[in-house]
């Protein structure tokens, strides 16, 4: 009988990705600190894996410095984002509040084909572009998605949902969001939301 083909997913190595051999996950891995990676049956269960962090991985890997909120409350002045998802993929959707009031300050969605992670990329973009069209100061960002702060950090999303014809609309707005990343430079904070000392993020859909 055949070995059943294996799918490996390196989330910190050399070179973070999905690979479809042990050797290749190895070359990735081997001599790089503290590397976590892991073996899934399918594509689609790896490449979703990847995308959203294996079984506890986004809580223990650290949120970039400058992203870690120094706060033991959230500051007041701050635009939350949060994305909901059917699936994922699946049709998805994000939106940013204003947090003294609750008030929704933009809402998209709903999308065909999207993930979590690309909504929240999508809705931290969104809100700093308003800040600047709008003119506004001293505001800061939160998201609780360690992974869309990543992205923004390096001003590129990196997903790895397939494009097809439902998904191009979202992909429209990721280009956009990305070249508006590369062509601006921003002084509003972006933090992690502190989901553990202070509950859900108020932007949250409540659709766990």
């Amino acid at each position: 009988m055949s070995k059943r083909k294996k799918w490996y997913v390196v989330w910190a190595g050399h070179e973070p990705g999905v690979y479809e051999t042990w050797s290749e996950c190895q070359a990735q891995t081997t001599g790089y600190p503290n590397a976590k990676f892991k073996a899934f049956d399918s594509e689609r269960e790896a490449r979703m894996a990847y995308e959203d962090g294996a079984y506890g991985f986004e809580r223990r890997h650290k949120v970039p410095k400058e992203m870690q909120s120094k706060t033991t409350i959230p500051i007041p002045e701050a635009i939350v984002v949060d994305a909901a998802c059917s699936g994922n993929p699946g049709v998805m959707e994000y939106r940013g509040v204003y947090l003294p009031s609750r008030t929704t300050l933009f809402e998209m969605g709903p999308f065909e084909m999207g993930t979590n992670n690309i909504g929240e990329f999508l809705a931290i973009v969104h809100a700093l572009a308003l800040i600047e069209q709008r003119q506004l100061s001293g505001l800061v960002i939160y998201s609780d998605s360690q992974i869309a702060l990543t992205w923004v950090r390096k001003k590129r999303c990196k997903t790895l949902l397939e494009r097809t014809p439902k998904s191009e609309p979202l992909f429209d707005l990721i280009q956009r969001a990305e070249r508006w990343l590369q062509t601006h430079t921003y002084t509003t904070p972006v933090y992690k939301w502190d989901t553990v000392s202070w509950g859900e993020i108020p932007a949250d859909y409540g659709r766990k």
